[in-house]
């Protein structure tokens, strides 16, 4: 070995033995702390308690809005996650569905055939506003009945009923 590993050496194994020192006195720790915190009682409900020691009354008090306000808090978070990656997967999801209607239509020639028209329909049934995968032309537009006439405003709420 030469003597110029030797110094490294030295203080590599200094540093194991504090990284061994110091895990187990973490180790120690958390055992001690699990320890108390296993055996050590609590006062189970939030009625009455001793007005010369209302400590344990206070602190699950305390404790109850602290844990109602991180349990919202962690809540929120949880919720914006999961709405923000079902957002995502439904930008990458190949699946849609079509609905498809046939036209009845006369060829120049005099024959009658069904011309398929399709449209893409979100998972609600309502068509999207885009054409379909399939290449079809976009369907004809829906005819709109005649406009009704305005009725004659109302000039008092006692008259008979028409």
């Amino acid at each position: 070995m030469s003597a110029a590993l030797a110094p490294k050496l030295e203080v590599r194994d200094k540093l194991k033995a504090i990284l061994m020192k110091t895990t187990i006195i973490t180790a120690a720790f958390c055992a001690g702390l699990t320890f108390i915190l296993a055996t050590t009682g609590c006062k189970s409900d939030y009625g009455v308690g001793n007005p010369y020691q209302p400590g344990p009354t206070a602190g699950k008090a305390v404790g109850a809005g602290v844990g109602t306000v991180a349990g919202n808090v962690a809540g929120f978070g949880v919720g914006a996650v999961q709405g923000t990656t079902h957002g995502f997967a439904n930008s990458f999801n190949p699946q849609y569905h079509l609905v498809r209607y046939w036209k009845t239509e006369t060829t120049s020639d005099g024959r009658t055939i069904q011309v398929p028209y399709d449209i893409l329909v979100d998972q609600y049934g309502r068509p999207a506003r885009m054409p379909a995968p399939t290449g079809n032309p976009a369907p004809p537009p829906v005819a709109s009945a005649a406009p009704v006439a305005p009725a004659a405003p109302m000039t008092s709420t006692n008259e008979p009923a028409k």
